[in-house]
């Protein structure tokens, strides 16, 4: 019987060649009873901190195993391959060590082992050094779902040695919070690195400096209470603020990305206005 059932895949492979799906043949020749979950294969070419990202976004949420995460732009360099255990062995991280796993981990309560893969017992012989995930990292999570104790691959690591991730953090300045763009997804709505805390203090109209251009935010509880033609700044899911525009794409609509910077600042128009009073008189009807 498997030790785990379920591996959560991710990877920058795409779906135009046949990476994905051999990978999945790998993993069903060695533990056939295992279920593979495809996180993402979409994950930009190379881009190991949208990688680390969408595997942080997802790891509190994905099934109890193994998660195999592949992005790896220095596949067959002396960069490490490595096991990382969360849980005390509740779940085991699959990957390169170049900062991939890094925010998942840390998202989970961090690592309690860490092992470097050496062992070759365990790999598949190959032509090249250049598809680790099919020679290295799909073997090694399909024999961990089996039961191989992870010290069988090679041996263990100081966790603190591992690759960490470079995340990137608001800023203050002048009164205003420098932020970023973590990610745009499939609808256009943008992720800022900001917690929601941190623009209470500049009321429900926010000022959005981006690339020159000034625009007001309206903060909305949800996508369909924003009306049409306001950008609104909406808590997403994940609990961090989100520019998001109703039923269209904010990112299309303000030309911003991911790894854009955005400044956000109290709006000094709005705030005026609302501090206007204007008196009423009242006549008697003729």
């Amino acid at each position: 019987m498997a030790k785990f059932d379920t591996i959560s895949f991710l990877s920058d492979y795409g779906h135009v060649d046949e990476f994905v799906g051999v990978v999945h043949s790998v993993i069903r020749q060695i533990a056939p009873e295992v279920r593979v979950i495809d996180v993402t294969h979409e994950v930009a070419p190379f881009d190991v901190r949208g990688g680390a990202l969408t595997l942080a976004r997802s790891a509190q949420y994905l099934a109890p195993g193994v998660v195999l995460a592949v992005v790896d732009p220095g596949v067959g360099s002396s960069r490490r391959a490595i096991i990382v255990e969360v849980g005390d062995g509740e779940s085991y991280l699959v990957g390169p060590d170049n900062g991939l796993l890094a925010p998942a981990v840390a998202m989970v309560g961090g690592a309690t082992r860490a092992v470097s893969i050496e062992n070759e017992d365990y790999l598949f012989g190959a032509p090249g050094p250049t598809f680790a995930g099919r020679d290295v990292f799909a073997p090694v999570a399909a024999h961990l779902c089996n039961g191989v104790e992870p010290t069988e691959f090679g041996p263990e690591v100081d966790p603190f040695s591992l690759m960490p991730a470079t995340m990137p953090l608001t800023r203050e300045e002048d009164g205003a919070i420098v932020a970023e763009v973590l990610w745009t997804d499939s609808f256009g709505n943008l992720q800022l690195n900001v917690d929601p805390e941190q623009i209470e203090a500049f009321g429900q109209h926010v000022e959005l400096r981006f690339d020159g251009r000034t625009r007001t935010g309206v903060r909305h509880r949800t996508y369909s209470e924003i009306p049409t033609g306001v950008v609104g700044l909406v808590v997403d899911s994940y609990g961090l603020l989100s520019i998001a525009i109703d039923r269209s794409s904010a990112s299309e609509e303000l030309s911003l990305g991911t790894g854009d910077e955005v400044v956000l600042a109290t709006d000094a128009g709005n705030a005026a206005k609302q501090r206007v009073i204007t008196p009423v008189t009242l006549k008697e009807k003729p």
